[in-house]
């Protein structure tokens, strides 16, 4: 039997993450250390340890089915390569940074500037977009150095928590692009292998839905079920059970996190009582 090839960035941040994801859904991998390819014990499933950089040319060239990759990769190296799922963790931005001195008032400030990046065909194509004429300089690494020696004007770089720029005078201008981890497809993957890719993808939105939600059970009076109801719609209807206290009801619903203290608020003005909250590792819909 055929097996699905998967790159994972080798190390770092994303490679953690990517990992994380895959055990759980369910998948053993043994990688030993320093191994560049490991196979899984229990789903038809290879996982090559690559470059960040480096994944997007294997996708073009089929040397891998799919890609746990970020999307700010994909956009500057990926052209013709398609998402299937957005995986939510890596969060970054990619941004436009100037010295914390200089005024911006709008993308027009960029006319005739120099601007440092390591994303030349993103930078390329958002100037193209806002009729910006500017001159790059194509670096890799230490982008943030550029203004500081007198290379650049303005520095184009991924951001997360911003305190690289702040370490180095710089503040955020314009943000570019918003990116996260996404699960990405060769457009050479067999139908053979593109099968098993769906099925991987069914594990992995399972997982995905049940991070982003919370299962609630609660206590409450029946007079005050319908107000309750309306507050918990959980993925069809909340489940609604009788207590031996007369008058009472256990209701079980799913809300989501992002929701959560708002919800649980409502549900306390509204009666509710006994609220307990756990997490979910999977959902199946």
């Amino acid at each position: 039997m055929s097996k699905l090839k998967i790159a994972v960035q080798k190390s770092g941040r994303l490679h953690d993450d990517s990992m994380k994801l895959l055990k759980d859904v369910g998948i053993s991998i043994d990688n030993g250390k320093d191994q560049l390819k490991a196979s899984a014990k229990n789903f038809p499933l290879e996982v090559f340890y690559l470059r960040n950089g480096d994944i997007p040319q294997y996708l073009k060239d089929g040397v891998v089915d799919a890609a746990i990759i970020g999307e700010n990769v994909l956009v500057e190296k990926g052209n013709g390569i398609s998402i299937l799922e957005k995986l939510g963790f890596s969060s970054c931005k990619v941004s436009i940074a100037i010295p914390k001195s200089e005024n911006y008032s709008s993308i027009k400030d960029l006319e005739g500037k120099r601007i440092a990046t390591s994303y030349p065909n993103t930078v390329n194509l958002f100037l193209e977009r806002n009729n910006v004429n500017a001159n790059l300089h194509i670096i890799n690494g230490s982008v943030e150095i550029a203004p500081n020696i007198g290379l650049a004007d303005a520095i184009v770089d991924i951001v997360s928590s911003g305190s690289t720029l702040f370490k180095n005078g710089l503040k955020e201008a314009e943000i570019l692009l918003k990116s996260e981890a996404v699960l990405a497809v060769s457009p050479l993957i067999t139908s053979e292998n593109e099968s098993t890719l769906n099925k991987l993808r069914f594990r992995l939105q399972s997982v995905l839905k049940g991070r982003q939600s919370k299962y609630v059970l609660l206590n409450a009076p029946n007079d005050k079920l319908d107000a309750i109801v309306n507050i918990l719609p959980g993925m069809n209807s909340p489940t609604i059970l009788p207590l031996a206290k007369e008058g009472w009801s256990s209701l079980h619903s799913v809300i989501n996190k992002n929701e959560f203290w708002e919800i649980i608020d409502e549900l306390k003005l509204n009666g509710a009582e006994g609220i307990l909250v756990c997490p979910i590792e999977n959902m199946v819909l």
